[in-house]
């Protein structure tokens, strides 16, 4: 069971881990000034795609949901995060959207019945400071719109960790990231096309290598695992996961790009791998002990048997009932009252009047 768990944890982490690869694909290999064709493109073929291998439509309630979802999982989710990036800094960015776990657990306190603990507070602060340590700059400046921005991006997709959980969908998995890919895709088209009009004319292989990466990669796998995570897991478990992207995101500027990482950047990441480490730690399940039922070792001498129950080996045989076959003769069991071996003859053999007078005679 716990390595199962593991098993989940580390599965749904690798969703983050791919979304802290974005910055680079998205920098790297995209047109510059179109983050939200990159999020109609990362989004709306993926759910085709999902939608077209499983042959499944949404039925029902699951219409407007599949839309509710994919509007803050995806559609809103995306369009406040490019108003964030382009008002901000990243590191602030980052770093106001760090409240997410936050937000989560007390969503989910609201609307899951679970557990707001002191550990989770605790770790969820401790994210937002490694987080802040990890990306933030002495010299960003914060702009009004742009901190409203990334907060409201944390508030959509913390609603829609916690209703993806609340609302269970019969359907497959693969069905119902399907829908909620395509409908953020498109609630996500005509905000880009009045943003930042048509498509480009001209296309390159790296752009088509960079669409191809975060449509297959960071929506359609990444997206899978993510939700399989909320389905397995509590959501407040898997949106501390989600602090791995920052963290991912550096390293790779460091790595690929050669930026600096300094002393309190390392700092920053280890607080955050702590923070997310102790947020998946589970408290003990105190058990209370078993309660004797009927036909214990603790029943009470006193107490009548069941119907139908076997006789104790030392207990008289009711008048009309006749002893058990495999019971022993009365010659081989002592008697309780004076340690004398009673008569060679079988209770069964005596006759029915007679067993009260033997019980009174015992009994004096």
């Amino acid at each position: 069971m716990l390595r199962n768990r593991i098993g989940i944890i580390l599965l749904t982490a690798l969703a983050p881990a791919v979304w802290g690869s974005t910055y680079l694909v998205t920098t790297e290999l995209l047109p510059p000034g179109r983050p939200l064709l990159a999020g109609v493109v990362r989004a709306l073929p993926a759910g085709l795609l999902l939608v077209l291998l499983t042959r499944r439509l949404p039925r029902g309630a699951w219409w407007w949901r599949s839309l509710v979802l994919g509007a803050l999982n995806i559609g809103a989710f995306f369009a406040l995060l490019f108003v964030a990036a382009y008002r901000l800094p990243g590191g602030v960015a980052a770093t106001v959207g760090a409240v997410q776990p936050l937000l989560v657990a007390g969503l989910s306190a609201g609307l899951l019945g679970e557990r707001l603990t002191l550990r989770t507070a605790l770790s969820a602060v401790a994210g937002v400071g490694g987080v802040s340590l990890l990306v933030l700059r002495a010299d960003a400046r914060l702009d009004g719109i742009g901190v409203a921005a990334a907060l409201g991006g944390a508030v959509v997709m913390a609603a829609g960790v916690v209703l993806s959980k609340r609302w269970a969908s019969p359907a497959p998995l693969l069905a119902t990231t399907g829908w909620q890919l395509v409908a953020g895709g498109l609630l996500l088209l005509p905000v880009a096309l009045l943003v930042e009009g048509p498509p480009p004319a001209t296309v390159t292989a790296a752009n088509l290598l960079g669409y191809g990466y975060l449509t297959v990669v960071g929506a359609a796998v990444a997206y899978v695992l993510w939700f399989r995570g909320i389905r397995a897991l509590t959501p407040t478990s898997v949106t501390f996961l989600g602090l791995l992207s920052p963290v991912v995101a550096t390293l790779l500027g460091w790595l690929v790009l050669g930026q600096d990482l300094s002393l309190a950047q390392g700092l920053g990441g280890a607080i955050v791998l702590a923070a997310l480490i102790a947020a998946q730690l589970r408290r003990p399940v105190r058990r209370a002990p078993a309660v004797p039922g009927p036909g214990d070792a603790f029943r009470s001498a006193d107490a009548p048997l069941p119907v139908g129950a076997p006789l104790p080996a030392d207990a008289p045989v009711p008048a009309g009932r006749t002893e058990p076959a495999d019971r022993p003769a009365p010659a081989d069991r002592p008697d309780p009252a004076g340690g004398r071996a009673r008569g060679a003859t079988r209770w069964s053999q005596a006759p029915a009047a007679a067993g009260p007078a033997r019980l009174g005679s015992r009994a004096g």
